[in-house]
């Protein structure tokens, strides 16, 4: 027994003595193999800060490396790296996946780049892996899947791209998965709902698509997602309803659909946030009052949805910190159905309260004065509000943002909101406010947005707007606003966004301290009554986008330091007393895009330098004193963009321009010459000419009586008859393929009109487009006079250019008469806005049909205030505007246009029995006083265009079988105003442009376009809107889309 017990010590002191050494070298290799895989990973990294200053060779103990924690029961060996808010930069080295030991890897938010190391997946102990907040790239790694005792897993923040990969759904005991904000794409894995530990899921900010996982709705320990801003679609699962533990549900701004379950909030009691809003969903139905249950709410966000019904009082119950409910189709009316909003002025910790473009009607609540907890914003602009704002609303002291606009208010600005001194944004526009601007906004001191514009304020600004120092934004426009603007409101050099005047009655003149505006972007003074010369100081405003001064009374030349404005994209100097050259100085403006100038009295010659202009798109110097040689390159060669019309001395340019050509002045030896050879010629001439007369003077008397109507039809003809090509009827005859049916492009009252092929130097190209009147048609020879006479006095780009007239007999000796004009190879609008059964168009977009309002309203205002004589067109449709291969808009057919204030007689027009024509104009577009016996005007031609922009937005023509028992297209309009215009608006336009981040900002526009329509085409003359102001308010609003990104 002792012999056996000796063997076995001898054999387990052999053993020992075997295994010792290579176990102490396994140890030993372990720990030098950390020390290394540590000094490896400093090597990739920058370290501006220092952080790493303890990791060197000289430190034998690197266990004590800052950030560095070594095992207790394994010593040497590395199981925590914990380097957060380390400013550390470089790479992740791949001898990271030596450190096999590691449990915790926490390099949070530090500059770090490159791609994750694969060689992450050797480390099968690691726990807490936390690299966000840093700018790594590439993919998150498969294999990461190896790492199976993860616990918190952390990629927020970086720039990674690629899918989720599937594998990390086997990760067992997950309980925090977050790679928020990266460019991951892909769907969301299904593998995700094998996580039965997970606790957190941020998947927010990526390019994610696809529906949510049914299995993500049954993990019953998640407390935590949020997967908004996204391109997720699909519903939401209802289990998700379901889930007590949830306090978390975040899917805004995604492409999600669907109703809310009626119980929903029944079984959620632990809820914070419910964040389902943001541009792209549309969840819809009304909102459920069994969120009643979710009694620990915070957060309510449903905006940018389309939840209609009113909200339950219940929900006002709830006291959350907020409540957005914006942009949907909510609606209340009377005192119950604003109770929600009674219930939270009893909140305690209500500091946000969004309920704005959606249908709340009523009164505004005098209530909404009354709210007792820490409110901050209050929004409820873009409703059907009406009444006063209660005076109490200066009582809610901690209010930083307050916005009515866009609703039906009237009365006055209460005073007492001068002592809201934390308000931020300030919005009261598109209301019925009236009264004076409260000096108490003089108390404004922290105000950031003041919008007033589009309101019926008047008296005068006050000076102590002065005093609002940090404003970046101040809009007043379109008001009654009367008296000098104040010289402290152009020394708020804070203003970075736009200072909005126009449209008021402001006088005076512009001091120099305007040049204070250095950070402004937008300048807008337009439509007032200043005067004065344009300061030179405006070029201190270094920072301007847009300068509009147009339609006042600046006297004075342009200022050459408006080329200091470097940064200008839009330069509007319209309807002025300006005179002067054009300064050479706005060759400096390299980015200048649009630049109107017209209805000056400027002169001189059009600088070459805007030509040269690469960024010139839009250019008018119509309706000045400019003379010399137009350009035909760079904006010039588009005469769709251009416009120099009004100015007597120009010549040359394009030949759609038809200018003279420009003259060389001969030599003073040749002009001595041409004298000599000259006198006598004109000599001869005068002579031959007195013989002439005598011989028919003589032959007088035995003339027959000429027809009055040839005699004025000749005349018509005769004037400038050089300017125009000789055309025979022969020659329209074979152009026209003997008129066939198979050319004919339209027929109206008074003649058909063919497509045909002629070759004209005045023509566009060789098509053209031939009307040939109906002689036997009572009225047509006084159509085709009055077409000639209306056509020969205006020239505008948006009319229809004129290039032939033939007057003569057709084969059979019968009298024919006939005009040429350029083709327009989209034809009419009327094709467009209600196309014919066996045509093939699409439906016009929301752009082009708004270039085309605007060109039509610009080509009326010509007409009617800067044309002489003035021409009323009188026979204003879609199927009397054409449209050329850009989509430009041209007005035709002046039959029945009648001109006004000329010194030709108008009987001459109208005689015999056509000098009765009825009714000027046709059913549905015809102004009503025209149908009483009225007398034609600018007013019935203003009719005319309202009824026709409101077909155009619409989709809907005035003779549309709806409209019957006294409805009309205006009535239906009007009745659409303010807040049902998506009700009235042409589906196919919605559908089209309303799909995107700015839906709200369209519809204003819809809505400013159909009240524009609705005022032209008021039943009163006095009160319709005149083209001009038509005109201005459209370019506005193509200005304001055009703003959209």
């Amino acid at each position: 027994m002792t012999t056996l017990r000796s063997m076995l010590t001898l054999l387990l002191l052999v053993l020992l003595l075997t295994f010792w050494p290579a176990s102490s070298s396994s140890s030993l290799a372990g720990e030098h193999g950390d020390r290394e895989a540590l000094l490896a990973f400093k090597e990739a990294l920058s370290d501006d800060s220092g952080a790493l200053s303890s990791w060197n060779d000289s430190s034998s103990d690197f266990c004590r490396w800052a950030g560095v924690k070594c095992s207790r029961w394994h010593p040497g060996r590395v199981v925590s790296l914990s380097l957060p808010d380390a400013n550390l930069g470089g790479s992740i080295s791949p001898d990271i996946g030596n450190l096999t030991f590691l449990r915790r890897l926490d390099l949070l938010n530090n500059k770090l780049s490159g791609e994750i190391p694969r060689t992450l997946d050797r480390l099968r102990r690691l726990r807490f892996l936390d690299l966000a907040y840093n700018s790594l790239a590439g993919e998150i790694p498969a294999d990461l899947s190896n790492c199976s005792n993860l616990v918190y897993l952390s990629f927020e923040v970086n720039e990674l791209h690629g899918g989720i990969p599937s594998g990390l759904g086997s990760l067992s005991q997950l309980q925090v998965l977050y790679v928020g904000e990266n460019n991951i794409g892909g769907r969301i894995p299904p593998s995700l709902g094998n996580l039965s530990v997970l606790e957190s899921l941020a998947l927010y900010q990526n390019r994610l698509e696809g529906t949510i996982p049914e299995g993500l709705s049954r993990l019953g320990y998640l407390r935590y997602i949020q997967a908004g801003r996204n391109s997720l679609s699909g519903t939401i699962p209802l289990l998700f309803f379901n889930m007590s533990s949830l306090q978390y549900l975040g899917f805004s701004s995604n492409k999600m659909h669907g109703k809310l379950p009626p119980d929903a909030g029944r079984h959620l009691p632990d809820l914070q946030v419910l964040r389902l809003g943001g541009i792209g969903n549309n969840f819809s139905g009304p909102i459920p009052p069994f969120l009643r249950n979710a009694t620990r709410i915070q957060e309510l966000g449903l905006a940018n949805n389309s939840f209609e019904g009113t909200v339950p009082p219940e929900v006002g119950m709830l006291c959350p910190v907020s409540v957005e409910m914006g942009s949907n189709m909510l609606q209340a009316e009377d005192d119950a159905d604003w109770e929600f909003v009674r219930h939270f002025t009893n909140c305690s910790r209500l500091e946000v309260l969004d309920i704005s473009d959606n249908a709340f009607g009523g009164v505004l609540p005098s209530f909404v004065a009354n709210f007792t907890g820490p409110l901050n914003n209050l929004l409820m602009g873009k409703n059907r509000l009406s009444g006063v704002i209660p005076p109490g609303i200066g009582n809610l002291l901690d209010l930083e943002a307050l916005e009515f606009a866009g609703n039906n208010l009237h009365g006055v600005i209460p005073e007492d909101i001068g002592w809201l001194r934390n308000l931020k944004y300030f919005s009261l526009e598109e209301n019925r406010l009236s009264g004076g601007i409260p000096p108490s906004f003089g108390n404004l001191t922290q105000l950031l947005t003041l919008v007033l514009s589009n309101n019926r304020l008047n008296g005068s600004i006050p000076e102590n707007l002065g005093s609002l120092q940090k404003s970046t934004t101040m809009k007043l426009s379109s008001n009654r606003l009367t008296g000098a603007i104040p010289e402290v409101i152009f020394s708020l050099s804070s203003l970075t966004d736009s200072l909005l005047l126009s449209d008021n009655y402001l006088s005076g003149v512009l001091p120099p301290q305007i040049g204070n505006l250095k950070h402004a972007t937008t300048l807008d003074l337009s439509r007032n009554n200043l005067s004065g010369q344009v300061p030179r100081a405006l070029g201190d405003c270094a920072s301007l986008v847009s300068l509009a001064l147009d339609d006042n009374y600046f006297t004075g030349s342009i200022p050459p330091s408006i080329g200091d404005l470097k940064g200008l994209s839009v330069l509007n100097f319209t309807r002025n007393a300006l005179s002067g050259t054009i300064p050479q100085e706005l060759s400096k403006i390299h980015g200048l895009q649009k630049l109107y100038l017209a209805h000056n009295n400027l002169s001189g010659a059009i600088p070459q330098l805007l030509a040269n202009s690469s960024a010139l798109v839009e250019l008018d110097l119509s309706y000045n004193h400019l003379d010399g040689e137009v350009p035909s390159y760079g904006v010039f060669s588009n005469t769709s963009r251009i416009s120099v019309i009004g100015n007597d001395g120009l010549c040359g340019g394009v030949a759609e321009m038809k200018l003279p050509p420009c003259v060389v002045k001969p030599h003073s030896h040749q002009k001595l010459l041409q004298l000599k050879i000259l006198l006598p010629v004109a000599g001869i001439v005068i002579l031959l000419s007195l013989l002439l007369l005598f011989v028919l003077f003589l032959c007088k008397g035995n003339r027959k009586g000429l027809d009055r109507n040839n005699a004025t039809e000749d005349r018509l003809l005769d004037l400038d008859i050089n300017q125009y090509p000789r055309v025979s009827y022969l020659e329209l005859f074979e152009a026209t393929d003997g008129f066939s049916p198979s050319n004919l492009i339209g027929a109206g009252k008074y003649g058909s009109v063919y497509k045909g092929n002629l070759s004209f130097a005045a023509a566009r190209n060789s098509i053209v487009a031939v009307k040939v009147f109906t002689l036997q048609q009572p009225g047509s020879s006084r159509s085709f006079l009055a077409e000639c006479e209306a056509l020969r006095q205006v020239k505008h780009r948006n009319l229809i250019n004129i290039i032939t007239c033939c007057s003569g007999t057709d084969s059979r000796g019968n009298d024919f008469r006939a005009l040429v004009f350029d083709f327009m190879p989209r034809y009419s609008l009327d094709r467009w806005l209600q196309p014919r059964s066996n045509e093939q168009t699409h439906k016009l977009s929301l752009a082009q049909l708004l270039n085309i309002a605007i060109d039509v309203a610009d080509a009326l205002d010509y007409l009617h205030n800067s044309s002489w004589p003035t021409v009323i067109h009188c026979d204003l449709k879609p199927s009397n505007i054409l449209l050329g291969s850009d989509w430009t808009a041209y007005v035709a057919d002046f039959g029945l246009a009648k001109l006004v204030g000329e010194p030709m007689d108008q009987s001459n027009l109208n005689i015999g029995t056509e000098s009765t024509i009825g009714i000027r104009g046709t059913i549905g577009y015809v102004a009503p006083e025209y149908g009483a016996g009225g007398q034609a005007s600018v007013a019935g031609d203003a009719y005319s265009f309202g009824v026709t922009l409101l077909e155009m937005f619409t989709g809907k023509a005035p003779t549309d079988d709806m409209f019957t028992e006294g409805l009309t297209l205006h009535l239906l309009a009007e009745a659409g105003l303010p807040d049902k215009i998506p009700e009235i608006i042409d589906p196919e336009i919605l559908l089209d442009e309303l799909h995107d981040d700015d839906s709200g900002i369209l519809i204003n526009c819809l809505t400013s376009v159909i009240e524009v329509g609705v005022s032209c085409s008021k039943d009163s003359p006095s009160e319709r809107m005149n083209m001009k102001h038509a005109a201005a308010k459209l370019n506005k609003i193509r200005e304001e889309i055009e703003r959209i990104p």
